[in-house]
């Protein structure tokens, strides 16, 4: 037998190693002999249908379940330990996105949310964790490499997959479920910063090198990208995508896509999952399907899923995208004008349980062929239009769909009372584990799942990563106005200007402040000095940061994208600096926030998207020229947003949806000026 590919360096702690026709292999069950599985020269096809063979129904019913996993010291934990490795469990009894007078509100019987490390490896058989802790790369890397030492102890040494939500991103705030972790790898602008730079070439360098910086630390897969559309402007997540553009969305998740996998899926790789299927964008009323008064997905536009949505996920797919994700919501046909192929209507139910949907519009119209992996708790906590079936009959119904793998429960027993009561089928369990199992083997982890925690902080260090991070940074920054000539600020020969500093964000304000205000000062320069009050200011600059969080979207409340207190600004003071000298708006625009009440009254206005503080400094004082354009259309009043169609972008809405500043720009998408 010829190998394929040259002897890959194998990591054990535990298996014995083999030597057969001078090559080295791994004894993962420990037998004594080479097994097809533990062959790397063969197919893997091949190794799938001998280690499938081998498999009970527990293991690979625990193989198709994704779950939250901690450190021993992590925060979440209520009685944190000093050890790598947790021992504590969780379950829940009511539902953390629910409110009491929902009917999911309470779980029966409970919801396994994590289990320590040892009973979820060794006794239930997880081997897909989810990272909800942010450590530094160190500790990531030593923490995995404990993990992956305690499944390959297991009978059949099967490795674990350590999954992850972005980490490489500036945020304002580290939501569970939405992105949890940043600052401890390189630091880049934000998914829609990056949209504003329009560089899909950038974006899959980007992909590469933060690629590079999770297999480092033992990530080998990827809760990411957003391929949602942003058309409702008040949609919460709207930070997470790529902005309201087919065709830019597309051309950006297709890069990032390579970068994070490369060509095809390897040792080097980050596998990744695009989400939401079918597009996340089209919310009533802003509302996210987390919360059941969210549910809903309209479409009242007809032929918007095709022409708006699904290109996105075709260019994911195309480059290969590893697994698929759907979102939680649902539609009604009432909501909706027809959309499917020949006017098919919707099935009424969460888009995972959609059959049509998944199989004959995913698979067969779009020609995906990896995994469906479910949202968290589409079983248990989301299980939106098959609430009343039980769990065991959510999963068949999900898995008859064309869902392969599900995330946020941790107990096996549902999906096994599911085979037990004949719901899913041993082929069906065998075409789920394939896919997963070909994921495995295509990232090398039967051969080597350990990785170096020196390295690995290393390349989180790396300085040549990050300065092409600070360039990004510097390109993502959209100037919108400065028709009073106040930027760049230059004392050009004069005296000092003074800019006063004021930061406008929800959370720990003061303390924002001064961390601003101190950044700016270090990254000004000469001739700029940084006031301490109003009264010695010759400039101001309002670095407006409002909050848009998933966890204040409430039943029967009004979301806003008004600069007020509402989303944590003190719209009163802004106008006080603009009223006592020429202020600079930065506006943090997480979400298409409403600018005509600040925006008049400012001399310059800046566009922010998850940046550093230096840059943004650097194009107040004209080190760099102004280069983005906006990732989305600024909506001109909240009338317009209530208006608005909810699947459509804000470009393609009638005329006088966009804002109009008083120099008769139109801030659409893909508008930005690129000279002072």
């Amino acid at each position: 037998m010829s190998a394929p590919h040259p002897q890959p360096a194998l990591g054990s702690r535990s298996a014995r190693i083999l030597k057969v026709d001078g090559l080295e292999f791994k004894d993962l069950n420990g037998n004594g002999r080479l097994d097809p599985y533990e062959d790397w020269r063969l197919p893997v096809a091949d190794r799938i249908a001998d280690l499938t063979g081998r498999m009970s129904t527990a293991d690979k019913v625990a193989l198709m379940l994704i779950t939250s996993h901690y450190m021993g010291a992590s925060r979440i934990i209520a009685d944190p330990e000093q050890g790598l490795l947790n021992t504590h469990e969780k379950w829940s009894d009511t539902n953390f996105w629910a409110a009491e007078s929902s009917s999911t509100y309470r779980f029966d019987p409970p919801v396994l949310d994590y289990a320590g490390s040892a009973k979820a490896i060794t006794e239930l058989g997880l081997r897909y964790l989810i990272i909800r802790d942010n450590p530094t790369s160190y500790d990531l890397a030593t923490w995995v490499n404990a993990l992956q030492e305690l499944a390959e102890g297991t009978p059949l040494g099967i490795p674990v997959v350590m999954v992850s939500n972005p980490r490489n991103h500036v945020s304002d705030s580290k939501l569970f479920g939405i992105a949890e972790a940043s600052d401890k790898m390189s630091q880049w602008p934000g998914e829609l910063g990056l949209a504003a730079t329009g560089d899909a070439g950038l974006v899959e360098e980007f992909g590469r090198l933060a690629g590079r910086q999770w297999r480092s630390a033992g990530i080998t897969k990827g809760y990411q990208y957003m391929a949602d559309i942003v058309t409702e402007p008040r949609w919460s997540r709207a930070g997470g995508t790529f902005g309201e553009n087919p065709e830019l969305a597309a051309k950006l998740i297709a890069a990032v896509t390579r970068g994070f996998q490369g060509a095809d899926l390897g040792p080097g790789s980050v596998s990744m999952t695009t989400k939401h299927f079918p597009g996340g964008g089209p919310r009533d009323q802003g509302h996210d399907p987390h919360f059941e008064h969210g549910r809903f997905q309209p479409y009242p536009t007809e032929g918007s899923l095709y022409r708006y949505h699904l290109p996105v996920f075709r260019a994911a797919i195309e480059a290969g995208t590893t697994s698929i994700m759907p979102y939680y919501a649902t539609t009604t046909n009432a909501m909706s004008a027809p959309q499917l192929h020949g006017g098919r209507a919707f099935e009424e139910v969460g888009f995972a349980y959609d059959r049509y949907l998944i199989t004959e519009v995913l698979r067969g119209e779009l020609g995906f062929t990896g995994y469906v992996n479910s949202d968290t708790g589409i079983s248990t906590g989301m299980p939106w239009g098959v609430e009343s079936l039980s769990r065991p009959e959510r999963f068949a119904k999900a898995i008859d769909a064309g869902v392969n793998t599900f995330a946020g429960d941790g107990n096996p027993q549902p999906l096994l009372d599911a085979v037990a009561r004949g719901l899913v089928t041993t082929e069906q369990l065998d075409d789920n584990v394939a896919y997963l199992l070909d994921e495995m083997f295509r990232l090398g982890l039967f051969e080597n799942p350990y990785v170096d925690p020196d390295a690995a902080q290393a390349i989180a260090e790396d300085r040549e990563i990050q300065a092409l991070a600070d360039s990004a940074h510097r390109r993502s920054l959209v100037l919108l106005r400065n028709d009073q000539g106040t930027l760049p600020l230059r004392p050009d020969g004069g005296p000092p200007v003074g800019l006063y500093v004021e930061v406008f964000t929800g959370t720990d304000r003061e303390a924002e402040q001064a961390r601003i205000a101190a950044e700016v000062a270090a990254a000004a320069g000469d001739g700029i000095e940084v006031v301490g009050s109003l009264e010695d200011a010759t400039h101001a600059l309002a670095w407006v940061r409002p909050a848009m969080s998933l966890l204040s979207d409430k039943p029967e409340t009004e979301l806003s994208i008004a600069l007020d207190a509402e989303t944590g600004v003190d719209s009163g003071r802004v106008l006080e600096l603009e009223a006592r000298v020429p202020t600079i708006l930065a506006v943090s625009f997480a979400n298409p926030w409403l600018l005509d009440a600040l925006a008049p009254g400012a001399a310059a206005v800046v566009g922010t998207f998850g940046v550093l503080t230096d840059a943004l400094t650097d194009l107040l004082t004209g080190a760099v020229t102004p280069s983005g354009t906006l990732p989305y259309t600024i909506p001109a009043s909240r009338e317009k947003v209530l208006g608005k169609a909810s699947d459509i972008p804000g470009a393609d809405e009638p005329s006088g949806y966009a804002y109009v500043d008083g120099t008769g720009a139109e801030y659409v998408f893909g508008y930005g000026r690129t000279s002072f």
